[in-house]
């Protein structure tokens, strides 16, 4: 099966490919803006460490119960000078993974898998479309930070109001914008996907990287392809959906 849990091609069975496995100390951890909680991690064969930005280690979490949980968080940043990875946790409530990243201590250590995700940066594009939420912030503010110089991206994120933007740094030509929902919980919406559908599409071949609730990315892959784009210009993934603990979905239908 898929990632997705849908057959490979010719209906043979395709597996994920398997991820290695790493022990992370904890170097540091802190807070940043907009409300997340930044854990520095540090490993023996850091050196080894090959992701693209935009990927994601899955985080095997302390529970309540003395068990673990797997949880996706996006890479912030790599220090190859250091010797670190910075990886931010958005601060909403007591569970599981915020709970870890408050009490994360110098020396602590915690178990991870991983790189993985697709939803990288793709140099052979004109032009490059991002868009997502809150959870999205860490990848996004990542793969601006790496773009080229003069590479041409346009930027939505959603957040719950102004509170919620950070500045982004970038030598890329960018256009950010800010969407706020004033007020309405996170989750499905059409918010974005009106956003996208009123985005004018510039000249050459472009690529999109959509991520964020689940069903929001998918809309917004349905309406970039009604639009013109081709399967292959769309990287989607979805970060989260409501009632769902850990995980990412890979949007490909």
């Amino acid at each position: 099966m898929t990632d997705d849990g849908k057959p490979g091609a010719h209906g043979h069975p395709r597996q994920r490919p398997p991820l290695r496995n790493w022990t992370f100390r904890v170097v540091d951890s802190f807070d940043v803006p907009p409300g997340m909680r930044r854990v520095v991690l540090t490993a023996d064969d850091i050196h080894d460490f090959a992701y693209k930005p935009g990927q994601a280690i899955v985080m095997m979490i302390p529970l309540p119960d003395g068990g673990t949980g797997r949880r996706d968080y996006t890479i912030r940043s790599l220090d190859r000078r250091r010797g670190t990875i910075s990886v931010d946790f958005v601060l909403h409530g007591e569970t599981p993974a915020p709970t870890w990243a408050r009490r994360a201590m110098p020396g602590d250590t915690i178990e991870v898998k991983g790189p993985r995700g697709g939803t990288v940066f793709q140099p052979n594009a004109d032009w490059h479309l991002l868009t997502g939420d809150e959870t999205c912030i860490p990848a996004i503010a990542h793969i601006l930070e790496t773009m080229p110089a003069g590479t041409k991206a346009f930027v939505f994120i959603e957040t719950s109001g102004k509170d919620g933007e950070i500045a982004l740094q970038t030598q890329a030509e960018t256009a950010i914008r800010w969407v706020h929902r004033n007020g309405a919980p996170a989750g499905p919406s059409e918010l974005m996907n009106g956003v996208v559908q009123d985005f004018l599409l510039p000249l050459g071949r472009g690529h999109a990287y959509l991520i964020g609730e689940t069903s929001n990315v998918r809309r917004q892959r349905h309406t970039l392809i009604a639009r013109g784009l081709t399967r292959d210009q769309i990287s989607a993934e979805g970060y989260w959906r409501p009632g769902r603990i850990g995980g990412h979905d890979h949007v490909n239908d």
